[in-house]
């Protein structure tokens, strides 16, 4: 790199005992990692390598190791010197053996495994258990104590530690970043995080891009720009960025420890200077960061048959594919091992001597043994609102107006204001499009960028906003995802169509929940991430088709049901007790849809809370079955989807004064499917209750209809259910034009009912015609006015 970018040497920082100490120490850390890949038996090669002691299947990444474990082993020697809390982020995918062997030398794995201590015995068992049945993942699995960074997925190392960092004042989260990691979109726009990152109440962020010069097969597109145009890329995203670079380790150890040092006394002196004066003043510092060139596979071999392996591709994943079977390469293994001397790092109990065990923090200043990185033990629950005091005013059900996510807003604001130091809302540029709005008034949109005069008009951006905008939902989501995970409370807002953006990161979070909370007990509960579907499918006349897509809530039904919870409450009162109840909650991915516009109020706030607490339940005072067996069931999910069959139910009741109508409303989703299959299902007892075993059921949904039928497929009287829900028919319409193309309007859900109900499919003839007749008429109005007619727009609930 240019001169900018810090190449010059630094002072030599280690004398000749804490270098070959140092050395020692990362030598074990590189013996350990090459052990998880190979070894089932003979972990500290006393005896010659045999086929026997090499595992059958040999899965996992080298490729990355050595230069993480080089990170944290200098990141060791400052946490000791300067009493540092620090965290470690590993980016590279499947780069777990380097934070493993660390975890496994400061001793904190054996506290949360008892039986991978640190002697033969334990060894043998975490080198087997690696990548094997039964055992842990070649990535930072929950199962990964430090670790809050599941690297499964590339693309988030970056967001997560920023998300880690915001409003934990003292910590210091380091984020490597692989090479090919940094090539996905998400990383990419990661590096903007700095922009909101403030020097005076939150933590700060050391990224270290690790420059390996390959992924799988391919170089990486980082390694192998012209080294101006990086220190331009790095220099452009804000960050003043100094190398350590090289493949002979007592010189690169030197350079590193000068350079890492150099960093944090860097952010120190930043935090130092801007804490003099107040967040709201802040401005954004140029904070350090490093690039880290170091061979792929470094200290592996250097060839194999005559072909390159350090340094080349081959080295990423397990560098001898062979060694059972071709004794050459036994051999090559055998002392690729021994070149870390192993009799010279582990004692006779086969714990690593005295004199490196020194070289590790003790207690909660150990990175793997940081509680940050398990959340949990850090948490405190919100100071919440009483959410019955933001209750719209209910007389009548049906004859009221107001927008939903408009009093959410309100409620958010005082949770904001209630939590100043670990509450934040997160959305892509949509917190005031969604109508929460009302959350400004306790705090402004987080800024630390450029202000222009105009910008005060509105005045919603401060230094020290905690409301976090961009448009980028990935980083959106890992920020959120790393504020939970270590410790604290967020809400997050975006439209529905543009959700789908985050379908993966939510799975794999989803995924981390479950493993936490099935089969790592030593993982303290973490607050729930709650995600609010907003401009919904059903209200984007004004954006059209692109914006139409109701299937993020399918997605989440993928996964586990322990995890996982769907709300759509119907109205407002509804979404502040499903609010309230999702940000009290732990361990739950929690997704609500809800629109933003106008939409009628049917429950007193008593009545919402006591139907939310049930999950689903039949409106009574919408139903005319009170004297008998009802003759079809009406249901509905989802507010749009609930105004259409409630207008629906109103024409029968009108048409047909003897139908008896039951209709059934559902909030909970889940609440649909059998209690075997989801801990929220309803009884099938409780479920043939609300919906018989042989009425029709015509059902009005939200989203996809396939979805209503995946629940309830087992369900008795599933063969009598008739779902109407989106169908991919969609244009700039009128929210009823776009509810009758997909077939989810009042009058086609009138005519599935005359012709499922028997006694009405002859004698329901006539106003089966006025229905034809009446979707005819307001398409045609649609199209010549632009509008829905009057009747339409306000219709009201007439009983």
């Amino acid at each position: 790199m240019a001169s900018s970018a810090h190449r010059q040497r630094l002072e030599v920082s280690l004398n000749a005992d804490e270098l070959r100490r140092l050395d020692a120490y990362w030598r074990a850390c590189n013996y350990l990692s090459v052990g998880m890949l190979y070894l089932r038996d003979n972990p500290l090669l006393r005896e010659p390598l045999k086929p026997e002691h090499i595992k059958n299947r040999l899965l996992g990444h080298w490729g990355s190791d050595p230069g993480q474990s080089l990170v944290w082993v200098h990141l060791n020697r400052l946490i000791k010197k300067y009493d540092l809390d620090v965290i470690y982020l590993s980016g590279p995918g499947h780069g777990a053996p380097a934070t493993l062997a660390n975890s496994y030398l400061e001793g904190v794995y054996a506290e949360v495994y008892p039986d991978r201590n640190q002697d033969p015995e334990g060894l043998q068992r975490f080198f087997k258990l690696f990548s094997f049945p039964g055992g842990i993942g070649s990535h930072c699995t929950p199962e990964t104590p430090g670790s809050i960074h599941e690297g499964g997925e590339l693309g988030y190392c970056l967001s997560h530690a920023y998300g880690a960092a915001f409003d934990n004042p003292e910590l210091i989260a380091v984020a490597v970043v692989g090479d090919g990691e940094a090539e996905t979109g998400p990383l990419a726009t990661s590096w903007h995080s700095n922009k909101f990152l403030n020097p005076v109440r939150d933590g700060a962020v050391l990224p270290i891009l690790h420059l390996n010069g390959y992924k799988i097969a391919n170089p990486t597109i980082l390694a192998r720009i012209p080294t101006d145009e990086l220190e331009s890329l790095l220099n452009g995203y804000g960050y003043e960025p100094y190398v350590v670079e090289g493949d002979e380790p007592q010189a690169v150890h030197q350079l590193m420890a000068a350079t890492l040092e150099r960093c944090i006394l860097e952010i120190r002196e930043i935090q130092e200077h801007a804490r003099k004066g107040s967040a709201a003043n802040a401005t954004r510092p140029r904070w350090p960061m490093i690039v880290m060139r170091t061979p792929k596979g470094w200290t592996c071999p250097k060839e194999i048959d005559g072909k390159r392996l350090e340094g080349f591709w081959r080295a990423h994943q397990v560098p001898i594919t062979d060694p059972v079977t071709n004794p050459a390469h036994l051999k090559l293994l055998e002392g690729w091992m021994r070149s870390y001397h192993p009799e010279e790092l582990f004692d006779q109990r086969g714990g690593l001597v005295a004199e490196l065990r020194e070289l590790a923090p003790e207690g909660t200043r150990r990175i793997s043994g940081n509680p940050h990185a398990n959340g949990g033990l850090l948490r405190k629950p919100l100071k919440l609102p009483d959410f019955r005091e933001y209750a719209v005013k209910v007389p009548r059900p049906g004859h009221s107006e107001g927008s939903n996510t408009y009093v959410l807003g309100q409620y958010l604001r005082d949770v904001m204001r209630n939590n100043m130091t670990n509450f934040r809302v997160f959305g892509p540029d949509e917190t005031a499009s969604n109508k929460l709005e009302a959350i400004y008034e306790a705090s402004k949109k987080t800024w630390l960028g450029e202000y222009k005069p105009e910008d005060r008009d509105g005045g919603e951006l401060s230094a020290d906003g905690r409301v976090m905008e961009m448009l980028s939902e990935h980083t959106l989501e890992g920020w959120l995802e790393g504020y939970l995970l270590t410790g604290r409370h967020g809400f997050l807002s975006t439209y529905e169509g543009f959700a789908h953006i985050i379908d993966s990161m939510v799975n794999q979070h989803a995924k981390w929940l479950e493993k936490c909370t099935t089969s790592v007990s030593w993982r303290a509960p973490v607050s729930s991430l709650n995600i609010l579907i907003s401009s919904t499918v059903w209200r984007q006349d004004h954006n059209g088709f692109t914006h139409q897509d109701p299937g993020f809530i399918d997605v989440v039904t993928n996964k586990s049901p322990s995890i996982t919870r769907i709300y759509l409450p119907p109205d407002a009162n509804c979404l502040l007790s499903v609010a309230d109840h999702c940000l009290r909650s732990v361990n739950y991915v929690n997704v609500i849809v809800a629109d933003k516009q106008p939409h009628p109020e049917y429950l007193t706030m008593d009545e919402a809370i006591r139907h939310c607490t049930k999950g689903i339940g039949l409106w009574d005072w919408a139903s005319s079955d009170q004297n008998g067996d009802p003759d079809v069931i009406v249901a509905s999910a989802g507010d749009v989807a609930t105004i259409e069959a409630l207008a629906a139910t109103a024409i029968l009741r009108d048409k047909f004064p003897t139908l008896r109508v039951r209709f059934v409303n559902v909030v909970d989703l889940f609440r649909l499917q059998p209690p075997i299959e989801h801990p929220h299902g309803l009884s099938d007892r409780d479920f043939n209750s609300l919906f018989t075993t042989d009425k029709p059921v015509i059902f009005n949904f939200h989203g996809y209809p396939a979805l209503i039928h995946k629940l309830a497929y087992r369900r008795s009287n599933h063969d009598n259910m008739h779902v109407r829900g989106y169908k991919e028919k969609g244009n700039i319409n009128t929210p009823l034009q776009l509810a009758i193309n997909n077939q989810t309007d009042r009058f086609t859900l009138a005519i599935d009912v005359i012709d499922r109900v028997p006694k009405l499919q002859t004698t329901g003839a006539h106003i089966k015609e006025w229905l034809k007749d009446q979707i005819s008429y307001h398409l045609d109005y649609a199209t010549e006015n632009g509008i829905d007619p009057p009747e339409i727009n306000n219709w009201r609930w007439p009983y």
